[in-house]
């Protein structure tokens, strides 16, 4: 490890944070483990950093990401001290080139057996930094091809209809099934095709369309847990998206990520999303207005500001109102969505029954267009609130439903509800009616 003066950088960062030298250690060594990395930090470790001794590879975006957790706001390692302006290596979000090398080495890294328990285990971060919309935008720099392939049209409509099957089977199946088969198709086919020639149309198409492709395989990331390796798709589906000029996928991808960290309980960065998401939507179509404004309003319901979160919920609600078409918000945003964000404006605002009512309401506005994961993720939010409520006998009837399908979804995400629904449940094993659904459900896990 180098020595350096003093890292006065550091302990504006630690003294802004509120947290003491011993705090700051164990929540490194705490983030460690969430990533699967073994580390025994202590107050000495800290002591050392700020005295100006590097810390570990390993270690610097942890330290980066627990300040960046606590304050709220991104932090670079840079910002922190532990690199040097002098020698570090420029990094560039507009290299095309760079983007296509990147996304064949997370593709192959994603399928490889021996590598995919790294890249799985990576840390989701607020600190990630999001390639903005000027940067990227349009930026075709040379990649050498090495191919004698030569791509057309035909083309760009195969990788099109291959994302919307691998999305039919997400809805359906969930994202373990389908994301391996996504991984698949981008490295042994798209990638390919990103590195052919053609007219500058066609590869601004194809890049468009393999942007979308890099959107859903990070969707179906998401839904397995694993939130650092879809984060990498999502910077990924950006920069191209940026490429081609593609400005409705990357204000979509935008709003994808704000879904990410709202539900991983990250309020501010989420609604940094989000909000970025609506300032750079080309389009103001009343649908994608509602589209965008209603991720808004839940992100802000979870960051806990709630005139803003009642100010975007209504916009969302008279933006649908005026709307009369599906086109440009990828399958559209209809009135169960609606009254889903409704729901999740309602529980951040401290409604809970509101909340339960507007969920019961998104189940009856629901249509052929919505996926049956989430019927079962929004079907145990809704038990869990019924149980918040004190509605034992109803609780356990939602979740009855939400077993009734789950053998037949294979999603992380709706794991993870049957799974604390077994911890909520503990208080209330004497009563007959929670005891024969816990029962129940551990039979269907086991």
């Amino acid at each position: 490890m180098a020595r350096r003066a003093p890292n006065t950088a550091l302990a504006r960062l630690l003294v802004e944070s509120g947290l003491n030298e011993t705090q700051l250690a164990r929540q490194v060594n705490r983030l460690a483990h969430e990533a699967g990395v073994a580390t025994r930090y202590g107050q000495p470790s800290v002591s050392q950093w700020l005295s100006g001794t590097v810390p570990r590879a390993v270690a610097r975006p942890l330290v980066a990401e627990v300040l960046a957790r606590r304050l709220g706001r991104p932090v670079t390692p840079a910002e922190l001290g532990f690199a040097n302006p002098r020698t570090a290596l420029p990094v560039s979000p507009t290299s095309y080139g760079r983007t296509v090398e990147e996304l064949v080495d997370l593709v192959r890294s994603d399928m490889d057996p021996s590598r995919r328990g790294v890249i799985s285990a990576g840390l989701y971060s607020v600190a990630q930094t999001i390639p903005g919309w000027p940067d990227i935008v349009g930026r075709m720099e040379s990649v050498q091809t090495g191919y004698a392939h030569r791509i057309g049209m035909a083309d760009v409509q195969a990788v099109s209809e291959m994302t919307e099957r691998l999305s039919e089977l997400d809805d359906r199946f969930g994202g373990q099934h389908a994301r391996p088969m996504a991984a698949a198709f981008m490295a042994n086919t798209v990638a390919p095709f990103l590195r052919a020639d053609g007219p500058e149309e066609v590869r601004r198409a194809m890049l468009s369309a393999a942007s979308f492709l890099c959107y859903l395989t990070g969707w179906m990331a998401v839904d397995e847990g694993l939130n650092g390796l879809a984060q990498r798709y999502y910077v990924k589906g950006l920069e191209l998206a940026g490429a081609s000029g593609d400005h409705l996928t990357y204000c979509h991808i935008l709003r994808g990520m704000s879904v990410q960290a709202v539900d991983l309980g990250h309020g501010r960065s989420a609604a940094r999303l989000a909000d970025a998401a609506a300032a750079a939507s080309p389009i103001a179509t009343p649908r994608m207005r509602a589209f965008l404004a209603g991720q808004q309003a839940h992100s802000h319901a979870v960051e806990g500001d709630r005139r803003a979160a009642l100010r975007n919920i209504a916009e969302a609600e008279a933006a649908l109102d005026r709307a009369d078409s599906q086109l440009n918000t990828f399958g559209g945003y209809n009135a169960s969505t609606l009254a889903y964000h409704v729901a999740q404006v309602r529980y951040g605002t401290g409604d809970v029954p509101g909340s339960v009512q507007s969920l019961r309401l998104h189940f009856r506005l629901r249509d052929s267009t919505d996926s049956r994961r989430s019927r079962l993720r929004f079907g145990a939010m809704m038990a869990e609130r019924q149980l918040e409520m004190g509605h034992l006998e109803a609780a356990c009837a939602s979740w009855h439903r939400v077993l009734d399908e789950y053998p037949d979804v294979h999603s992380g995400r709706v794991d993870e509800r049957v799974a604390r629904m077994g911890r909520l449940l503990g208080p209330f094993r004497s009563n007959r009616t929670a005891r024969a659904l816990g029962d129940r459900a551990r039979e269907l896990t086991a």
